[in-house]
């Protein structure tokens, strides 16, 4: 144990990391290139290769490269800085296609502190987004908790944060203008720039605010803020006896709640994250640990460790190393300190600018790759598949049941969650974006183990994790985040959207050659078969869901069999001889 603890100390102290790599690489200058995400791997782990890619510094140079790209009936797909997002949503089809990166579009527009308006770029990330409203006293008031997402990115995807409060907490609801520049006609020069807001254009804005990329690139966004606030929060870990009670109600209560739960353990922490006035006393600060800089070995021996547990099906090593890390990092407050330095106690009162977001292993100073983010595909590092859905919160008591019961089956079962700081569970309320959310749900993050070396690789307790998805999806309608998820959550998922109709008219009118659409974006959208791979051992990644042994490891004794607890599941389960 001491061993663990000083290790665990030593990832976290660093001030300092290489900041990521360029998801881009290209043979001759910006010529043959391929796109990765920031994990160097989709989850079919293809490679996607493109022509070119074009680093437009300005509107004037987006246009430009749009018009040429249109002219010649290229395919186009844009790409951010970090590339954050697990599927495929940077690919072009085929090596023919043109790669667009907002990578230096990460400039503020302007400012308006009387009407607290922002408009930026679309390559600025969320990082500077909150510093640069801070200078004006502004905040954005909900967001994702990691600031190395960018603007564009964040649109495309629907991304959020934690809160039913307010419009809600997704930062496409908190946008009143976007620009957009399209593929045009001959006659529009072969390129159009669209101004989009709620009030000249309600249908055409509602499509844009979450587009998946395919109706153009983004060039820029205005934000309307709000006044500078206070945050107090406290992290409070409890038993889970009535959690899927308190579900329902916790998110009424507090405009930031959200949950970590760790249901092998039966427990729960929960958030009590609340608005208080600005002349509150604190200075605090969140400093999330997981996203610290961290030491590149000693990331690279609990890589060594988690395989070799998963080679041995060392389910108790599992639980034992998951207690020492939910534990260690509750101890520590998740990295919250009350002056920017320690922590001495709840509750944590602090800025809204230094509160809602973190990722300090973004930090640019490069040191040889001594200390990266956890997940850097150039050390022995994390790597991990990331299941998350919406479920509606009307429907939420019922799906915590049921995984309660396959816990009830076997205790240990889903250590494999918690090793990675277990379910982190956020609220989000109906949008209206055309892809947005439909109503009041929970959103549910699982990460958990994912072999770098052998997509046949089967993975300890993996029946459960893809009862619980399959579950989530299928008998509690639960919808996909459009960036962090397995190919099996999109298979029909479009149909669950009652304005799906309409985005697609949109995207007819703003694109009708399907410059901006790939075959995944067709899959994704319904338009051109789906996106579901059957092969040898599909399942094991998410690709299908088994429907036979082969879609699993009937040689290492995984075969596809009925869920335990949702039985209309199917799922690769070990059989012993």
């Amino acid at each position: 144990m001491a061993f663990w603890l000083s290790l665990i100390f030593c990832f976290f102290t660093f001030a300092s990391s290489s900041p990521p790599d360029d998801p881009v690489k290209c043979e001759s200058g910006n010529t043959v290139c391929t796109v990765t995400n920031s994990y160097g791997a989709f989850p079919d782990r293809s490679i996607c290769k493109a022509a070119k890619v074009e680093y437009p510094r300005s509107e004037e140079e987006l246009v430009s490269v749009v018009a040429a790209a249109t002219r010649a009936g290229q395919k186009m797909r844009v790409v951010t800085r970090y590339s954050h997002s697990i599927p495929k949503l940077v690919c072009t089809d085929g090596k023919d296609g043109v790669l667009i990166s907002t990578k230096f579009l990460n400039n503020v527009v302007r400012t308006n502190q009387e009407a607290k308006t922002m408009t930026i770029e679309s390559g600025v990330t969320l990082r500077q987004l909150i510093e640069e409203a801070a200078k004006l006293e502004l905040a954005l008031p909900y967001a994702p908790y990691w600031w190395g997402l960018t603007v564009g990115g964040m649109m495309g995807t629907g991304a959020h944060g934690s809160s039913l409060w307010g419009k809600g907490s997704a930062v496409h609801d908190y946008v009143t203008e976007i620009r957009l520049v399209s593929p045009g006609l001959a006659s529009d020069g072969y390129v159009k720039v669209r101004v989009l807001n709620e009030t000249t254009d309600p249908e055409e804005f509602r499509a844009a605010k979450v587009s998946l990329g395919v109706l153009g690139v983004i060039s820029q966004v205005t934000f309307e803020l709000q006044p500078m606030f206070k945050r107090s929060l406290t992290y409070d870990m409890i038993n889970d006896s009535d959690f899927g009670d308190q579900a329902v109600s916790f998110g009424e209560k507090h405009e930031f709640a959200d949950f970590i739960w760790l249901p092998s353990q039966g427990k729960v922490v929960y958030r009590i994250d609340d608005r208080v006035p600005l002349n509150t006393s604190g200075g605090g600060l969140f400093n999330f640990f997981p996203f610290r800089p961290q030491l590149s070995e000693a990331l690279a021996i609990d890589r060594s460790i988690e395989e070799s547990d998963e080679a041995n099906e060392n389910a108790n090593m599992k639980c034992e190393r998951a207690k020492l890390v939910t534990s260690f990092l509750f101890s520590v407050s998740y990295g919250l300190t009350n002056n920017g330095l320690t922590f001495t106690g709840y509750p944590v009162i602090g800025l809204q600018n230094r509160m809602m977001s973190s990722g300090s292993c973004l930090d640019s100073r490069q040191d040889g790759l001594i200390t990266a983010c956890p997940w850097d595909p150039r050390i022995k590092g994390q790597f991990f598949h990331q299941t998350t859905f919406s479920v509606p919160l009307t429907r939420v008591k019922s799906f915590i049941e049921d995984i309660k019961a396959l816990v009830k089956i076997n205790p240990k079962s889903l250590c494999v969650l918690e090793g990675s700081n277990g379910i982190l569970i956020r609220y989000v309320t109906s949008s209206t974006a055309f892809l947005g959310k439909e109503e009041k749900a929970l959103d549910f993050d699982l990460t958990y183990y994912r072999s770098k070396k052998d997509p046949l690789a089967p993975r300890l307790y993996e029946d459960y994790i893809e009862e619980i998805e399959q579950m989530a999806i299928f008998k509690y309608n639960a919808l996909p985040h459009w960036g962090k998820n397995r190919n099996l959550a999109f298979d029909g998922a479009i149909r669950k959207y009652k304005n799906a109709n309409d985005f697609l008219k949109v995207k007819e009118r703003f694109d009708s050659l399907g410059l901006f659409s790939t075959q995944w974006t067709d899959q994704i959208l319904g338009l051109k078969g789906n996106v579901t791979i059957l092969k040898q051992g599909c399942a094991l990644e998410g690709l299908c869901i088994c429907s036979e042994d082969s879609h699993c490891a009937p040689n290492k004794g995984y075969l596809c069999r009925p869920g335990k607890v949702y039985r209309e599941a199917r799922v690769c389960t070990r059989v012993s001889a």
